[in-house]
């Protein structure tokens, strides 16, 4: 699909639901995407997206690769400007590779806060942070709901700032993804987040449905 046409869905799924103009934003998923890629398919049509356009990744090194050859080919000057999330997991020897990142969607551990504050010294500044909630699965990552509060508390008082939740939904059971993204907001709500990271290629639509303010899409743009 192309990303006029991704947009599309979303903007529908957006005002079907009642939600105001602008209220939900695209992540575009860009991991395992060249950059050539990225450029044909997302920036050279990025007058349809809202500025910063947001490019996520799940790899320390490719993020670190990607970014620097964005920047030799002069992103910034040619396309709307960019900025780089990343959606993997926090893996400790690979946070000093999330410097140039803005937003992190996958905190879930007190030893991460603390990495990132340590890391962020060195760097002079610190990216934003979401932490992401379980959703049930065995094999998912995740701090369960019921612990996010702790997490957060400990976060802001490391001076990390804490934007909102991330979830995933469990795959192919759209009952199942309904009550887990429902659950995320719930959770948010509760701790007077803002910032709801949910929703993929095949489930954003119930994730918007539920209060989703990121929708991180990435196959239905690049196939």
């Amino acid at each position: 699909m192309t990303l006029n046409q991704v947009l599309s869905e979303l903007q529908a799924a957006q005002a079907e639901s009642g939600r105001p103009e602008g209220s939900v934003r695209l992540v575009v998923v860009s991991k395992g995407q060249s950059l050539d890629a990225i450029e044909t398919q997302i920036l050279a049509g990025s007058s349809t997206l809202a500025a910063p356009v947001m490019l996520a990744e799940n790899r320390g090194q490719e993020l670190r690769d990607k970014v620097k050859e964005a920047r030799e080919r002069g992103w910034q000057e040619r396309f709307l400007p960019t900025e780089w999330h990343f959606i993997g997991p926090l893996q400790r020897n690979k946070i000093k590779y999330l410097e140039p990142v803005s937003l992190i969607h996958t905190l879930e551990a007190a030893w991460q806060v603390q990495a990132i504050a340590q890391a962020a010294e060195g760097w002079g500044h610190a990216p934003a942070v979401l932490i992401q909630l379980h959703n049930g699965e065995a094999q998912k990552h995740g701090v369960a709901p019921e612990d996010a509060a702790a997490l957060y508390h400990e976060a802001v008082q490391s001076g990390l700032e804490v934007r909102g939740l991330m979830v995933m939904a469990p795959y192919g059971d759209p009952e199942a993804a309904r009550q887990v993204f429902g659950q995320a907001a719930r959770c948010a709500a509760d701790l007077n987040l803002s910032e709801l990271s949910m929703g993929m290629s095949d489930d954003f639509i119930p994730a918007i449905q539920q209060g989703a303010t990121l929708v991180r899409i990435g196959r239905r743009l690049f196939t």
